[in-house]
């Protein structure tokens, strides 16, 4: 199910730059109507269900859209996850959607998971260092773990950085182990 939600993102992700709209505002707009859908299991069944009219279907996402103030565009991304009974998707979709954007606009996203809260100086030196190994602006989400006992790993794709005392100590056994 990942790779259609992938291909619906990458989609829409292409629609959005042709058509020069700001990334954030679609990411945002795209983000409540999957809040919506996930959250009402009413507007979830009439939208997927076959015995709705379709023209009922789309006045429905005509209204939802115009009072979230969503774009046209969105409104007809709507419309076809409507029409190839993929709105019951849409939250995923927007999750990849977001991934899509960050990848075309160069934007890292990184998962830093530390032994303890970090504050905004920690955590703006901490975006500043994966920026520079990277090469890419990084938005970051932090976790806390007491079980790294001090440190931080990060995860920037498939790559973790270890700098936890966890990591550390185990890479310490391993030398003592083969050494």
């Amino acid at each position: 199910m990942a790779a259609i939600a992938s291909r619906y993102a990458r989609a829409f992700a292409e629609v959005v730059i042709d058509l020069r709209m700001e990334p954030g505002q679609a990411l945002q707009e795209l983000n409540a109507v999957a809040a919506l859908v996930t959250s009402s299991p009413e507007l979830r069944t009439v939208l997927q269900n076959p015995s709705v009219e379709h023209t009922q279907k789309l006045a429905l996402v005509d209204a939802i859209i115009a009072r979230l103030g969503g774009s046209r565009a969105l409104r007809n991304f709507v419309a076809v996850l409507i029409d190839q009974r993929r709105i019951g998707q849409i939250d995923e979709i927007a999750q990849q959607f977001r991934h899509e954007l960050n990848q075309r606009l160069g934007i890292a996203e990184a998962q830093v998971s530390s032994a303890r809260e970090l504050g905004p100086e920690e955590k703006q030196l901490l975006e500043k260092q994966m920026a520079a190994i990277t090469g890419k602006v990084v938005q970051a989400t932090y976790l806390r773990d007491a079980a790294l006992l001090g440190g931080a790993v990060v995860r920037i794709g498939s790559t973790i950085y270890d700098g936890s005392v966890r990591g550390q100590l185990r890479k310490i056994k391993e030398n003592l182990v083969s050494g």
